[in-house]
């Protein structure tokens, strides 16, 4: 059992999220308390101890980043609840953070808790949350950090390192710029997803390239590029338009 608390300026949040938790995570998560200002939520945690904290973003004219700067380590779970702006709920994608959008949907819910029944160490969490805080001070169309979760647990690089994704149906392997390929149980849709705002285009169904990453545009009915890791990508033939006005604006 997981002992939570809520930390959230508005009761009527509190109590919708006290019920969809005793309703749909009552085998799993045990609420010990709430909180409606920083203060209160932060002698809470220190009280009670909780290994879960849903905390929402905006607290009055503060964010909750104020209250998770004044502990030295982060050494209990967050999901973030949260109506905040899009660039912000990127960083949490970025980061591996888990984040449930108001009004709180029961499926996100229980998916966000059952996420925290995997292991992790102190040293991950305390990576994400290093991350997290990166993204968010670097703020929109600024260098962002990833979290890749590989077989061995989660690599943490800046984007620029990546060179391409490349799709193996459900899997993909992301080429970086020292020469290093990681192997991810992640669709390259995801991917895309994520990067596109970042100087990345799909050129084909299977490959996603960073476009500063690019050496040459070489003619043919698609085309096809050529990359600093010296591979060539073929370039579909109805990306090849919209691909070369990408890089005529670089």
């Amino acid at each position: 059992m997981i002992d939570a608390i809520i930390i959230d300026d508005e009761s009527h949040c509190i109590d919708h999220l006290t019920g969809l938790v005793a309703t749909y995570c009552g085998s799993m998560v045990r609420l010990a308390g709430s909180a409606r200002t920083l203060e209160d939520g932060w002698r809470s945690i220190l009280q009670l101890q909780p290994q879960l904290v849903f905390l929402d973003i905006q607290i009055g004219d503060e964010t909750s980043f104020d209250l998770l700067e004044r502990f030295p380590v982060i050494d209990f779970d967050i999901i973030f609840v949260t109506a905040y702006e899009k660039y912000a709920i990127q960083a949490f994608k970025f980061s591996a953070i888990d984040y449930l959008l108001k009004p709180v949907d029961p499926d996100d819910l229980r998916l966000a808790v059952a996420r925290l029944q995997q292991k992790r160490s102190k040293e991950e969490l305390a990576k994400k949350f290093e991350t997290l805080f990166y993204n968010l001070k670097n703020g929109p169309g600024l260098p962002r950090r990833i979290s890749i979760p590989t077989v061995k647990g989660l690599e943490f690089l800046p984007v620029q390192e990546i060179i391409r994704c490349e799709s193996h149906i459900n899997y993909t392997s992301i080429f970086l710029t020292n020469g290093h390929k990681l192997t991810v149980a992640r669709t390259l849709k995801e991917f895309e997803e994520l990067l596109s705002e970042h100087n990345f285009y799909r050129v084909h169904n299977s490959h996603l390239i960073n476009l500063a990453c690019i050496k040459s545009y070489n003619k043919g009915k698609g085309g096809s590029v050529s990359m600093t890791d010296n591979t060539e990508i073929e370039v579909s033939t109805r990306r090849k338009d919209d691909l070369l006005k990408k890089l005529a604006e670089l």
